[in-house]
């Protein structure tokens, strides 16, 4: 360890026996070991933060609708984000922010996109570690790079770390979230309110409906204001799919509502103070982020991309950027 030194490069007095000894590892980068009721904390809450909350009830809840979608589906996410969230602790992340979950979340993301594509294989969950590490240290590199522009990470390392994997290593299965069959475009009243969950439960790249429930159920234990962003975000990505002429079962599936339920929640409930103005902010920013999923999804498929989350994160990005810039809107304070 470096010996500490004065302005005029003088050593320090040595310490009286009796006083706490200088190499005592400050409380942020003591050994996983002594709390692990801490660790296990945070990685349920590195759950809950994919939507932006760090409630433990929340993210018990998300963590329940998982495994309720299937082991396939609750193991990765759970290893996932143990971790990428015990890498944090490695690292010597600053513990306020591995204790609030956001060193957790996309790697809870990445475990569920790489083993839902590459197949439930040790060598894929072995792939998968080292992709929730690499989560880790992009979001430690993004956070440094956004700060000054007063930007968050978001779920941009997840994009990066899964979108790279997915291209380097052939998936011998169908990837998650694929599109459906069919060019109908006409929606049913069964199409609309699958959608309405579908969507929800599609941020974490699951259709079932009933995982969407739960996860709504999760984020209104966090606040009546989260659940109502993610509600009309949801519906938002709906009505804007089906303006685009989106085929039915693809709207159903939540294919085309998943990003405007994150932007809703990110600036309707989050990011952004309740005001009328940025209430119509938000939802604008979840109708601008479907139409951008459309594009990206058209733009990838040739090459067997995935648009992922990114219509979130850039959207998200844009319109946060240009609150300065448009007195009519009110930035968070501080």
């Amino acid at each position: 360890m470096t010996t500490i030194v004065d302005r005029n490069h003088r050593a320090p007095d040595r310490e009286p026996p009796d006083r706490e000894p200088l190499h005592r590892e400050p409380p942020d980068r003591e050994p996983l070991h002594r709390e692990p009721l801490a660790y296990f904390a945070a990685a349920l809450r590195g759950v809950a933060q994919v939507g932006l909350q760090p409630g433990l009830p929340t993210g018990a809840l998300v963590l329940a609708a998982l495994w309720a979608a299937g082991w396939e589906v609750g193991l990765p996410a759970t290893l996932g984000t143990l971790v990428s969230t015990a890498a944090a602790y490695a690292f010597g992340v600053d513990r306020g922010s591995v204790a609030l979950g956001l060193q957790g979340y996309s790697g809870c993301l990445t475990g569920i996109a790489l083993v839902g594509s590459l197949g439930n294989r040790p060598a894929t969950y072995l792939l998968a570690a080292v992709g929730c590490v690499l989560c880790t240290v992009l979001t430690a590199a993004l956070t440094a790079l956004l700060a000054p522009c007063g930007l968050t990470a978001l779920t941009a390392p997840f994009c990066l770390v899964t979108g790279v994997l997915l291209a380097a290593v052939p998936a011998p299965a169908p990837a998650p979230g694929r599109m459906p069959s069919g060019a109908a475009t006409g929606l049913t009243a069964a199409d609309l309110w699958h959608a309405f969950f579908a969507n929800v439960a599609q941020v974490f790249l699951v259709d079932s409906w009933y995982v969407g429930l739960i996860v709504l159920v999760g984020l209104a234990c966090a606040d009546a204001r989260v659940v109502l962003a993610a509600a009309l975000g949801s519906a938002v990505g709906t009505a804007t799919a089906w303006a685009l002429g989106a085929p039915a079962g693809q709207v159903a599936a939540g294919l085309h509502g998943y990003d405007a339920v994150l932007v809703g929640i990110a600036l309707g409930a989050v990011l952004l103070p309740a005001t009328p103005w940025n209430a119509g902010y938000a939802l604008f920013g979840a109708a601008v982020s479907t139409v951008l999923a459309a594009a990206l999804t058209a733009l990838l498929a040739p090459l067997g991309g995935r648009p992922l989350t990114w219509p979130f994160v850039l959207t998200t990005w844009a319109l946060l950027a240009a609150v300065p810039r448009l007195p009519r809107l009110r930035a968070a304070p501080g």
